[in-house]
């Protein structure tokens, strides 16, 4: 034990041995942190040609957000006494089960509509909401009292999940188009790719990133400032006796000290500039994206292919703009600026509303391309920044604070989406 602690004593923690291979996990983690969700997303068309009469991308987001919100509201507020581990497994498990019963519903009912499949479908989303919560907040807590690469391959990873998923359903769409069926067919194979990325974040969760070297190390560093929500991850990296933790790193405090931490009060007071960033552009985007785009656009010489060609270059962009930040003249930590970009974002929603109207398709795929580039650029550049001179707990707890006024920008920007059915005929 003597030589882990010199190990861990001498050793920066950028040079510990599995920084690369966390990243990679955080990357694989944040992609089964939305896979799901953007699966429904993405498979809109299908469920557009089921339940032609119910708005399902408007109505199905709506349906998502209040339990994702409620959930991640609840959980940040006993962040400190809750299991991180447990609570990442079961969101992930949640997630799992969940997309599994998508196709369940779906053969149950063998594809049709109405308002009792609606129903079902419905309930399925809402658990996605739950998990999501459990998970975002989770993860990102517990990623923010590490480096800051992790946490921008976790975020990462939500894009890629968006681009991969988009990916997938343009190759399934092309392959069995002309198929008997055809639509039902591609969704319900993106369906089953999606449950098992799902069911591969479990395990990677569960049995690899805890015992991952750079992670014991924050680990143990977070559990000797007195972060209580680490120590089942610890235990299972084999790591069960407190006083081995204060030998393992290298920092050690008297009991009272290590145990003084900020308020989520006095958190969310030094970094409300922040929380609101990320509320408002969240509340820019999914007031554009994915319902303007379904239903607001207009016929084009894509036709049918032209929402998801929309959707698949927002994904992308969005991908880019999550590791732009990598480029150190490229992230900006300048407050002030953060805020001056977040704010000019806004102008893209005149841009959008003249395009529809006017412009042709190179200049709405232009559009929704900068809307994805700087969605992901400034979310990675708040989420990395924040946590920076905070002990473990603190960036524990700040990451769960971040992420409530995420969601709960999504939340507004889904029901503020709505205002573009207004003077629409037939919309309602």
């Amino acid at each position: 034990m003597s030589k882990m602690a010199d190990r861990y004593e001498n050793q920066a923690p950028e040079k510990l041995q599995g920084k690369y291979q966390a990243m990679v996990v955080c990357c694989i983690l944040g992609i089964g942190s939305l896979v799901s969700w953007n699966s429904m997303l993405t498979i809109a068309d299908y469920y557009y040609q089921v339940f032609p009469d119910y708005h399902p991308s408007r109505v199905l987001t709506l349906v998502y957000q209040p339990f994702a919100l409620g959930t991640i509201v609840i959980l940040a507020y006993h962040e400190s006494k809750i299991n991180t581990r447990k609570r990442n497994l079961i969101g992930y498990i949640l997630f799992t089960i969940s997309t599994f019963l998508l196709i369940v519903l779906d053969l149950a009912t063998k594809g049709r509509g109405g308002i009792g499949p609606y129903i079902g479908l419905c309930a399925v989303v809402a658990s996605f909401g739950l998990a999501d919560a459990t998970v975002q907040g989770g993860m990102i807590g517990d990623l923010s009292l590490m480096c800051p690469e992790l946490v921008q391959s976790f975020m990462g990873g939500l894009a890629v999940a968006g681009a991969l998923t988009s990916a997938l359903r343009l190759i399934t769409k092309a392959a069995f188009e002309k198929t008997n069926d055809g639509l039902r067919k591609g969704a319900m194979m993106f369906l089953a790719i999606s449950t098992f990325i799902e069911f591969l974040c479990v395990m990677l969760y569960a049995y690899v990133f805890p015992k991952l070297p750079i992670v014991k190390y924050y680990r143990r560093k977070a559990a000797s400032e007195g972060s209580k929500t680490v120590s089942a991850d610890l235990a299972a990296a084999g790591i069960q006796n407190q006083s081995d933790l204060l030998l393992d790193y290298s920092v050690q405090t008297d009991d009272d000290s290590k145990n003084q931490r900020l308020s989520n009060k006095e958190l969310l007071i030094q970094n409300i500039d922040y929380a609101v960033n990320l509320f408002l552009i969240y509340v820019c985007t999914l007031s554009i994206f994915p319902g303007f785009l379904y239903e607001n656009t207009g016929q084009h010489g894509l036709g049918a292919w032209y929402a998801l060609v929309l959707v698949a270059m927002y994904n992308c962009w969005d991908s880019v703009g999550r590791y732009t930040p990598l480029v150190k003249w490229l992230k900006i930590e300048n407050r002030k600026l953060i805020t001056i970009a977040v704010l000019s974002r806004y102008l893209l929603i005149p841009a959008f509303y003249f395009t529809a109207k006017y412009g042709d398709q190179g200049w709405m795929i232009m559009l929704v391309s900068v809307l994805g580039l700087t969605n992901g650029h400034l979310t990675v550049c708040i989420l990395t920044t924040a946590p920076n001179g905070y002990k473990g707990p603190e960036q524990n707890a700040l990451g769960n604070l971040l992420v409530i006024f995420l969601l709960g920008g999504i939340f507004a920007g889904v029901a503020l989406d709505w205002l573009w059915l207004i003077g629409k005929k037939n919309a309602f």
